[in-house]
């Protein structure tokens, strides 16, 4: 896979837009640099959910009550282009662009910086006329991102400060550049951690943005390996402060595997980071479109049913077996392409709406708040002020205001719709069932409907009617259904129902499964099942059954969908894993609770 070129148009916008602004918009006055001045504490007008310092428990962030929090943001860049401070500030006051994240119902704000804010450097292209942005005049970068920070936290937003490049000029593949060395690196962090020491709007820090190749991960040679490299920085930014989150993101290739750069996090299953302080450890990704570039995944026949696997592989196994938090740090889209649109709807969902799962969820912040960002575009508009709201949209069933551990809606849009009801099958085929639902009821209005075979979602629609095809004859099967309004607030799940398919399966297709514990904390444990098609003709779908020996419980699937009834385990192929040629295996992974379980005994069924 060949990466797109460091020195991508969203994040360039140096030399142009300096000279653009220079001529076209008022610029500070350019002066010495002035002494650093402490930043002040955040207000204490934080949201309840979300409050103090963060730590982490598993795969959850916790906040300073021990309560779950979701991050649901965007990134705001600027401070690592040559105009040394956030972008826009030419068009806005800032105060009023932060107020606007909050009320889209966005809670964290991912800052990209270079090192050479540290020299002391005066912001370019902010404006001061008619009244805005008037107390940043005078002050360098630091101080301005001080004043953001601060404000950002007295009304309940986190941020994260991300170690964008090395200096303003381009991206670097490595931490470290003949210009910018490690440990020039390493105290310009320490120096961050210092700086913010009590002020818990800054939550963590991005050590490093997308290092990729020839940065390895695992491979021990210090001068490529960005796992040890992380843990000399994560280090040294706990020893000044043990309360931050330290932000870990991926490589682009491992064990000859090539994903986003930043984004190929499969290294940490045998070669986990290692932190001095337990509970302060985030893993971060980074996840594009083809506005970005063409990666091999788009063209797969597929396409989008293949993407929950390829995350899987890369980054979503640590949150599913519970390793650690995961932060999509990126991702982002022009929305142009039907492409783009499928891989955006796809990635929200794997990401787990709030409405739904509540804060047991990936965590994320959106590329970009920015409107210059050539390759993505952003949340607003070129006027800097209007919301692009088919983008916003897209995300609304995955943010969580406030932090708050349900109810996904942005704009001031909390309630959810009622709990469909009447939920009833009404035909059924050898490979079809067919069902009905009463129509929900919302405040502001149904916006559709989300069906689930077990606890897979297998259709998206407006009407209260729908029909699930390409089933196994004779197989039994387990419906929800949930509705959902225009905010993204979802519904409770509707009652249960069952449906058998008829008939008994045809064709000389079969399939045996085998299970093996990956790994048992007592508490809980991870599985995985291959199941390998034993027949001469391909199958169409699969299912996989046993009954626990002992009172286990799932609590999660990967690439399969699932029930559970009583003791009774159904797992059912996803739709990009059911075909299996004769002879070839496939399989699926979950996690269930308590562990110390024997292994029970599966039956597969294909079709």
């Amino acid at each position: 896979m060949r990466h797109p070129p460091a020195a991508r148009v969203r994040r360039a916008l140096v030399a142009f837009v300096a000279a653009t602004l220079a001529a076209f918009v008022p610029l500070t006055v350019a002066g010495p640099a002035q002494a650093a001045a402490a930043p002040s504490s955040p207000s204490s007008a934080a949201a309840a959910a979300g409050a103090g310092y963060w730590h982490t428990d598993g795969r959850r962030i916790l906040d300073a009550q021990n309560q779950p929090v979701r991050m649901a943001g965007v990134n705001w860049f600027g401070f690592e282009t040559a105009n040394y401070v956030t972008h826009g500030l030419w068009s806005r006051d800032y105060k009023s662009m932060i107020d606007q994240m909050k009320t889209l119902g966005y809670n964290t704000i991912r800052l990209p910086y270079s090192d050479d804010i540290f020299k002391g450097t005066q912001p370019n292209g902010i404006t001061y006329a008619n009244g805005l942005n008037t107390d940043l005049q005078g002050l360098n970068s630091l101080q301005v991102m001080d004043k953001i920070v601060d404000y950002a936290g007295s009304i309940g937003l986190k941020v994260v400060l991300d170690r964008h490049r090395p200096d303003s000029g381009a991206q670097s593949a490595l931490w470290y550049t003949s210009a910018v060395p490690e440990t020039t690196w390493i105290s310009d962090l320490k120096a961050l951690a210092a700086r913010y020491q009590g002020n818990t709007a800054v939550i963590g820090i991005d050590l490093h943005n997308e290092p990729h190749d020839p940065a390895c991960w695992g491979c021990g040679d210090t001068s490529v390996d960005w796992r040890l490299a992380a843990e000399r920085a994560g280090n040294a930014v706990l020893s000044v402060n043990p309360s931050l989150l330290i932000f870990v993101e991926g490589v682009q290739t491992v064990n000859g595997q090539s994903n986003w750069w930043g984004g190929n996090l499969a290294g940490v299953a045998s070669a986990p980071v290692r932190l001095s302080v337990a509970n302060r450890l985030v893993y971060s990704a980074h996840d594009y479109a083809t506005s970005v570039a063409q990666q091999p995944w788009f063209n797969d026949p597929s396409f989008p049913a293949n993407m929950p696997a390829i995350w899987d592989k890369n980054w979503g196994y640590i949150f599913k077996q519970n390793i650690a938090p995961v932060w999509l740090g990126e991702f982002g889209t022009t929305l142009q392409s039907t492409v783009d649109q499928k891989w955006l709807a796809a990635l929200v969902d794997y990401l787990r709406p709030t409405g739904t799962y509540g804060a047991d969820s990936f965590n994320w912040t959106f590329w970009s708040w920015n409107p210059d960002s050539g390759d993505t575009g952003g949340i607003l508009k070129d006027d800097w002020q209007t919301v692009d709201t088919v983008k916003d949209g897209y995300l609304a069933a995955i943010k969580a205001p406030g932090f708050a551990a349900g109810g996904g809606g942005g704009g001031g849009d909390t309630t959810a719709p009622s709990t469909p009801a009447g939920l009833t099958v009404t035909a059924t085929t050898a490979s079809s069932v067919s069902l009905s639902w009463t129509a929900s009821t919302d405040d502001k209005g149904v916006a559709g409907y989300d069906v689930y075979r077990g606890t897979g979602r297998v259709g998206q629609v407006t009407s209260t009617t729908f029909t699930d095809t390409g089933l196994t004859a004779g197989t039994r099967y387990d419906y929800t259904v949930r509705a959902r309004d225009a905010a993204g607030n979802v519904s409770p799940a509707s009652t249960s129902v069952t449906a058998t398919t008829t008939g008994t399966g045809g064709g000389s297709a079969g399939c045996k499964a085998t299970y093996k514990v990956s790994s048992d904390w007592g508490s809980g444990f991870n599985a995985d099942v291959t199941v390998t098609n034993t027949g001469s003709s391909p199958t169409r779908s699969w299912q996989v059954t046993w009954d626990w020996p002992g009172n286990q419980t799932v609590s999660g699937m990967w690439n399969a969908s699932y029930s559970q009834v009583g003791r009774t385990v159904t797992a059912t192929n996803a739709d990009h894993n059911g075909a299996i040629a004769p002879g070839a295996s496939t399989g699926f992974g979950f996690g269930a609770a308590p562990g110390g379980a024997g292994a029970p005994v599966l039956n597969c069924r294909a079709g």
